[in-house]
């Protein structure tokens, strides 16, 4: 902005989030070449490659840290297997989360969150948890609190209590097992300018996997911090899931990686 324009400036506002991309909004003119910030590296020890990113332009995304896949009482629990595997995530994502708003980097929940009416949901994702027409599926009360399974606002639907959403915390419902899928959540990662994105949550091999390979084929540089993921599934579907991400999808990296970068930027 030229400096005869102060008045201008004074009298006008932003448009937009800011991180990255914003315009600059007066009576008389719109400035759409507000300049982007200066970038703030830091170097993650990743594998197959270390990789650096900048914290201006980086979220995590964590998936489905929910009551129904985590809790005792929760869908998973109800269906007779074993949730314990991912309560896993947990204590990790409780150190990495607030190194990560301390840096300044976005937490985006992103989360099953059916509609009441299950009006958007197809017969064949109807069928992927109902396979013979009976029991408990999407948008069936639990038995033991009468919590509707993935609903909105349910508490089957909940993140778990030992994760604390933020009040600046980005929260999207998704509806399929990528969080891509009919969702805000590629242009709420472009609106804040993000290029590069962590992946944590459950389950590692479907909706964690499936999110973060819809990130890659975007464009988005994609990283899995394997310690901050977790499924019920047998062991290999996760040694196969970190083995694509390596070869096709983009890197892996582990929790104490991560906050270790962000201990050496500067000014930290």
């Amino acid at each position: 902005m030229k400096a005869t324009d102060k008045q201008d400036v004074q009298a006008g506002g932003q448009l937009g989030l800011g991180r990255q991309f914003a315009w600059w909004a007066s009576e008389g003119e719109v400035n759409m070449a507000m300049a982007a910030p200066a970038p703030l590296p830091v170097t993650i020890a990743c594998a197959p490659q270390n990789v650096t990113v900048d914290l201006l332009r980086t979220a995590i995304i964590v998936v489905d840290m929910q009551n129904d896949f985590c809790a005792p009482g929760g869908w998973v629990d109800h269906l007779g297997a074993d949730y314990r595997p991912d309560r896993k995530p947990i204590a990790p994502l409780q150190l990495l989360l607030p190194a990560l708003r301390d840096a300044g980097v976005p937490v985006i929940w992103v989360n099953w969150g059916n509609r009441p009416d299950l009006a958007n949901m197809p017969p064949n994702q109807i069928h992927l948890y109902k396979p013979a027409g009976t029991g408990i599926g999407l948008g069936d009360p639990l038995p033991g609190n009468g919590a509707r399974v993935l609903e909105r606002d349910s508490w089957a639907a909940a993140v778990v209590d030992e994760l604390k959403q933020e009040p600046s915390d980005i929260k999207i419902d998704k509806y399929r097992i990528s969080g891509f899928w009919d969702t805000p959540l590629d242009s709420i990662l472009r609106n804040l300018g993000v290029r590069s994105i962590l992946f944590a949550g459950v389950n590692t091999d479907q909706c964690v996997l499936h999110s973060l390979t819809d990130a890659n084929f975007l464009g988005y540089g994609c990283i899995l911090v394997e310690d901050c993921c977790a499924t019920t599934s047998p062991d290999f579907c996760t040694e196969a899931t970190v083995w694509n991400v390596k070869k096709c999808f983009g890197f892996v990296t582990d929790s104490s990686a991560v906050i270790t970068a962000l201990g050496q930027r500067a000014g930290a």
